[in-house]
């Protein structure tokens, strides 16, 4: 009788030991059948559990991470104004412990902040204290928009006039176009403007990006089919090339642009309000080493941020051993820290970031720049 095969399922027989047959018995005992081998079951399939949980994972991480986010840009808006959050005072020079004070006020990077931003802040933070007997406005910038580079001068006259106290310019690396127009705020007083021995300056000019990449977009078979209420309603689209009417319009509102520089530059430089050809010659656009700039009437000397300290106290007429030389610091909480950097700042001032779709647009929009060498509005998005 034939055994059947076991259930590969079960667990195999037990083969009991039986007794070996001697003699002639042994010759008619049949062989005996080996045990079929023991088969094991496959262990539990784990990894779609596994999978599952480190999803879950990573997207309560990321949902715990934006709530983060939005908790921090939150405490921030709420927080964040000149009234409540006033900016913080850092001793620079002279006394720690003196009464009056001397205000440094920076202006770095590319100015585009069309509400004045920081600079705006440091300037409301100068007139609401009646210690502050004197302003240094420290510039290392290459310019900006037209616009928010007028606001700056515009509102740092306006400081100096309300509140009349002397300005004085201290110039870092750079205080080229925008950042020199700045630097006319000092008015026609003599012995106002700094420039450290290495400082680049000038740069009196104008300048309109444009791009046509029309000859790519052929080459992607894409047409611009925009519907528009005027032909000139387009001007200056860079799906196109540019015609020569649009080209007459962008040319004037840069000549406008530019002789509101030059006459920013004869309010604030007395030599080229008596000599238009001398302005002429250094308004190209070009920049000039300090000794240049000096030859040329730009600068009126060459010094470090000290001097500009020592003509401040000066033009003041205080006491350098009862005077605190301060600038301003913005405060930085943990929830703005949590808004990782730049880009938390860009959204808590609501600005566009490059590579965005506001800052794309921002960089399709026709802007007159008070701005050294193009390639720097590659990097504009709306936003010193």
């Amino acid at each position: 009788m034939t055994a059947e095969s076991p259930d590969p399922r079960e667990e195999p027989a037990t083969v009991e030991a039986e007794a070996i047959p001697t003699g002639a018995t042994a010759a008619r005992a049949p062989l005996a059948r080996p045990a079929a081998p023991a088969q094991f079951a496959a262990p539990p399939r784990r990894g779609g559990r596994g999978l599952l949980i480190f999803f879950l994972f990573v997207l309560l991480f990321f949902l715990a991470g934006s709530m983060l986010m939005n908790l921090g840009l939150m405490a921030s808006l709420g927080s964040s104004s000149s009234v409540e959050r006033p900016l913080t005072e850092r001793h620079v020079a002279l006394s720690q412990t003196g009464t009056n004070k001397i205000a440094i006020i920076e202006v770095s990077g590319t100015i585009t902040e069309t509400d004045g931003g920081f600079v705006k802040r440091q300037i409301d933070q100068v007139r609401a204290d009646d210690d502050v007997k004197a302003v240094i406005v420290r510039i290392d910038s290459p310019g900006g928009t037209v616009f928010a580079s007028d606001y700056q001068y515009h509102h740092l006259k306006k400081l100096a006039e309300e509140r009349e106290i002397p300005l004085v310019v201290s110039m870092g690396s750079l205080a080229a176009s925008g950042g020199y127009y700045v630097a006319m705020a000092v008015g026609d007083t003599e012995r106002t403007i700094f420039a450290e021995p290495t400082t680049w300056s000038g740069s009196i000019g104008v300048i309109m990006p444009h791009y046509d990449v029309s000859g790519l977009l052929t080459d992607w078979k894409i047409e611009d089919d925009s519907i528009v209420s005027h032909r000139l309603k387009g001007m200056g689209s860079p799906s196109r090339p540019m015609t020569e009417e649009e080209r007459k319009i962008f040319q004037q509102l840069v000549t406008d642009s530019f002789d509101r520089f030059k006459e920013v530059v004869r309010s604030g430089r007395p030599k080229f309000a008596e000599n238009e050809a001398a302005l002429d010659a250094v308004a190209t656009g070009q920049v000039f080493t300090t000794p240049q700039a000096m030859d040329n009437g730009l600068v009126d000397e060459e010094g470090f941020l000290e001097d500009a300290i020592d003509r401040a106290v000066e033009l003041a007429a205080i006491d350098p051993d009862n005077t605190e030389v301060v600038k301003y610091t913005q405060p930085v909480g943990l929830m703005d820290a949590l808004m990782f950097g730049a880009q938390g700042r860009a959204a808590m001032s609501g600005r566009s970031l490059p590579g965005s779709l506001d800052g794309l647009l921002d960089l399709a929009t026709p802007r007159a720049y008070y701005l050294w060498t193009w390639p720097a509005t590659a990097g504009l998005g709306a936003p010193n």
